[in-house]
């Protein structure tokens, strides 16, 4: 075959070719090693990113302001690379500015005048819809939404079960059946209904402002623990909207919660199904009275199966809350508004 090349023949044989192969391999070793060795020189945005995540809070939620002027994210809940603060001459500087619905005014002006480019807005609540006014206000201003709504952009619940295998039931003593604390008592709501048809059926002790017997800090726990059962009726009726009323004064306080709020298949999303009795487990509120007075201790017990599994953890440390929302940064999107912020929150 004519045609046929030697065999021995080979580009990379040649003295030229091999030289230029050796030069282009070491140049190629040599940028790589570059940028191994001085990554945050890639880009702009990398190495904005390895510095502090600035969280300014526009106004502080609550009305006692904390100091956060140390590193608090991390001394306090081990969260790196996050500085809070409330100083607004820091506007220019921060990453994110957090609004606390409860802080805003209908009108602007209270507002940044500007949004600096990549810089996001969060607006933040705790209370439900049915407690929260004057949304169509804030059309196209918030790039994140901060809620007990577990589709926020950044999920702050009232608590949750944490893993704990310490295989051990605790059931404080029990002294009364059934009691409720209830501060704001507005014959409207569903759960002033409940309340009034129950108590044909059982008593009921209360506690609060409501029934001018108010509870001090310290006395809360150790005075709802020595009922069997605690009526954890919220506010209003709305997805997610699961409060303190059931971590705290239920299941932290050790009474097994008789819930009022979401339907139960929304609760088991928080908690096991055999920790709770739903009002809407019942065809009246006699038969649910009737369950409740007539329950042996063995039954009763069961409902306590979880703490050899879970413990409570409360969420009541605001900074806590926006500290959180640096160890979402990197997943939340970018370049959104939302436009109807009343709508999302109705839904």
């Amino acid at each position: 075959m004519p045609w046929a090349l030697p065999l021995r023949w080979s580009p990379w044989g040649r003295p030229g070719v091999k030289a230029l192969v050796a030069a282009g391999v070491f140049v190629a070793i040599f940028w790589n090693l570059k940028f191994f060795l001085n990554p945050s020189k890639d880009s702009g945005e990398d190495s904005k990113h390895r510095e502090p995540l600035v969280i300014l809070v526009w106004e502080w939620p609550s009305k006692q302001v904390p100091n956060v002027s140390r590193d608090v994210c991390h001394e306090l809940y081990s969260i790196t690379g996050c500085q809070l603060t409330t100083e607004r001459q820091l506007l220019h500087q921060a990453d994110v500015v957090v609004f606390p619905h409860s802080r805003l005014q209908p009108g602007r002006d209270k507002l940044p005048k500007e949004r600096l480019p990549g810089q996001n807005w969060v607006w933040v609540s705790l209370e439900s819809p049915s407690n929260t006014r004057a949304l169509t206000a804030w059309n196209q201003t918030f790039n994140w939404v901060m809620t007990y709504r577990q589709d926020s952009d950044i999920f702050i619940p009232y608590g949750k079960l944490v893993p704990n295998q310490s295989a051990t039931v605790n059931i404080p003593a029990k002294t009364n059946l059934v009691s409720w604390v209830i501060s704001n008592y507005h014959r409207t709501q569903k759960r002033a209904e409940v309340y009034k048809n129950l108590s044909r059926y059982l008593h009921v002790n209360i506690y609060g402002k409501a029934n001018n017997r108010p509870l001090c800090k310290d006395c809360l726990l150790p005075t709802i623990s020595k009922s069997k059962f605690y009526l954890a009726f919220e506010n209003s009726i709305h997805r997610d909207y699961i409060t303190e009323k059931l971590w705290r004064n239920s299941l932290l306080a050790g009474t097994v919660p008789v819930v009022l709020g979401p339907p139960r298949a929304n609760y088991e999303q928080f908690v096991p199904a055999d920790s709770f009795i739903h009002v809407n487990d019942f065809g009246s509120l006699q038969e649910l009275a009737t369950f409740l007075k007539t329950m042996n201790s063995s039954r009763y017990r069961q409902f306590f199966a979880w703490q050899r599994r879970f413990s409570v953890k409360l969420y009541t440390d605001w900074r806590e809350r926006i500290c959180a929302i640096c160890t979402a940064y990197s997943h939340l999107p970018r370049g959104r508004l939302y436009p109807d912020l009343q709508s999302w929150f109705n839904s």
